[in-house]
């Protein structure tokens, strides 16, 4: 079966107090991006790679891809107005039956098992959606005020996201709808159950200096093993 790694990489570095987009800062002198990318590209040697980036960083996309990486794997396009229509246009250059993964860039401590599971199970049930529970305890806002719920009960999402593509090529011919913050709400939308299986407590999504000097530490225990 033939693999698709898209990578949602449209971060502005807000949060991180720089100018420069979160997914090219560096860590341990390689950019964010590159270890997104780099083990999808381990995992699977037949792996295709689609890097969504804005308009404006194409370019440093490409950089990164011309000093790290075969370019023969690497396909950009460019992000649309929301990660939905991002996801839509990468799509657009997907044609064959495949298994997709759809990935946060910021999501650079993911290993090549979480990568392995979701794929395996995407090829039985349609889909992986990798979810860890909550440590903390949680509380829904009510229109009454608040209510305490079991944490055992709710789940943290995370990605890659991973679907047979008879399933995500056709849930995203659907309008767009404020409701869609990822691609399992999508799919669901139009109508198909989407399988949860565990995620992994790394797999943070890199948002705030806190969260680099976290990344940085694992990269370099890893590197030292």
């Amino acid at each position: 079966m033939k693999k698709y790694a898209v990578i949602v990489a449209g971060g502005t570095g807000s949060r991180m107090n720089s100018n420069i987009p979160k997914q090219f800062l560096l860590i341990n002198n390689k950019p964010l991006l590159f270890y997104t990318i780099d083990v999808f590209l381990k995992t699977y040697a037949d792996m295709q790679i689609i890097l969504v980036l804005p308009k404006d960083h194409i370019s440093k996309g490409q950089e990164i891809i011309d000093a790290y990486f075969n370019n023969s794997q690497i396909r950009i396009c460019e992000g649309g107005r929301t990660r939905f229509h991002s996801v839509k246009n990468s799509l657009r250059l997907i044609n064959d039956e495949s298994i997709i993964f759809v990935h946060d860039g910021a999501r650079c401590l993911l290993t090549q098992d979480l990568i392995q599971r979701c794929y395996n199970e995407t090829e039985k049930y349609g889909s992986a959606i990798p979810v860890i529970t909550s440590k903390d305890s949680v509380r829904l806002l009510t229109s009454e005020g608040h209510v305490a719920l079991d944490r055992n009960t709710v789940k943290l999402v995370q990605t890659p996201q991973t679907f047979h593509s008879k399933i995500l090529l056709t849930a995203f011919k659907i309008d767009h709808k404020d409701k869609f913050t990822d691609e399992a709400t999508v799919v669901e939308a139009f109508g198909i159950k989407v399988n949860l299986i565990e995620g992994e407590e790394n797999n943070i999504k890199i948002t705030t200096p806190g969260d680099m000097f976290i990344a940085e530490q694992i990269i370099k225990g890893a590197s030292s093993i």
